[in-house]
């Protein structure tokens, strides 16, 4: 990739608008989102707050910003933007939010039971991975990226679905942590392995299996989702490739070999933790126990 190339990409998205480009609705939004948290969100620790900010500029980044457009016009930028949005803002968002909160909601027994059954770590790994395979699948993923209320729906969705798998992993209450750390670490290793077909597919599958990125019809439908159409009537549907420093099945490839990539990331670094936090558990409790068999001191007399 030439520094030339990608900078004309750029220069290219100009024509789609300052609507398209920043999406300012969507800021307007998370604005509102964020001034509701700190009006309402009672006694959030200075950690939370910075970890729910880091989350709605990093949703900004990744839905709002040209970056939303570019994964609209690359498929590698799309997965980007996947692999952000489902590895990395669930568990930045849960952390965000005082436990206390969550201890209100599961005392009401109408939420808490299906969220206790959903949040089972068996059923909520295989739920997200299951969930994200699926929407990999090339006439669903099609179906689905040029249909506007269906493509919100299911972003919201697979976000859920997300936040579900993160929970056992992050739940900030002790009472329904359901995994030791060791359990902890078979279940990140799962994660992993269950995500690894969807990638192989992306990148094996010899030739480009997304019509949203290869064929210039399908293509300038799934534009509709972020492009007003007076903007998207003056641009020649024709033209995909201006929009793309790559093949598409050298950016197809190179979309999947960053989910994975960013899987790892993600995954090994709530691993290392993980095993950080075990380690140190399995310690303290040694030493607890070296204490109370220690024999008590004896008065002088």
């Amino acid at each position: 990739m030439e520094y030339n190339e990608v900078n004309i990409v750029l220069e290219n998205l100009s024509i789609f608008g300052f609507r398209a480009l920043w999406s300012p609705l969507f800021f307007l939004w998370l604005a509102g989102i964020a001034v509701l948290y700190f009006m309402f969100v009672k006694n959030p620790t200075n950690k939370q707050r910075i970890l729910f900010i880091t989350s709605l500029v990093s949703l900004y980044i990744i839905k709002g910003s040209p970056i939303d457009l570019l994964g609209h016009l690359n498929f590698s930028i799309h997965m980007v933007q996947m692999s952000v949005l489902y590895l990395i803002l669930p568990p930045l968002f849960l952390l965000s939010i005082p436990s206390g909160y969550y201890r209100k909601l599961l005392s009401m027994k109408a939420f808490s039971r299906p969220f206790l059954f959903l949040t089972k770590p068996l059923f909520a790994v295989l739920l997200f991975n299951g969930v994200f395979s699926i929407y990999h699948y090339p006439f669903i993923f099609d179906g689905i990226k040029t249909n506007t209320i269906l493509h919100g729906s299911v972003t919201i969705f697979i976000f859920i679905t997300a936040m579900i798998m993160w929970w056992p992993l992050v739940c900030p209450l002790p009472e329904y942590r359901k995994l030791s750390g060791l359990q902890k670490l078979a279940y990140i290793f799962a994660d992993g392995m269950l995500l690894t077909p969807a990638c192989a597919l992306i990148i094996f599958s010899g030739v480009p299996i997304y019509e949203t990125y290869t064929n210039p019809a399908a293509w300038a439908q799934a534009l509709e989702l972020c492009v007003p159409a007076s903007m998207l009537a003056n641009i020649d549907i024709n033209s995909v490739q201006m929009f793309s420093w790559l093949s598409p099945y050298d950016d197809q490839q190179l979309g999947g070999v960053i989910m994975k990539i960013m899987q790892e990331i993600s995954y090994g670094t709530t691993l290392g933790y993980v095993f950080y936090q075990w380690v140190r558990e399995e310690k303290q409790k040694e030493q607890q126990q070296q204490t109370a068999v220690l024999p008590s001191p004896q008065p002088l007399k």
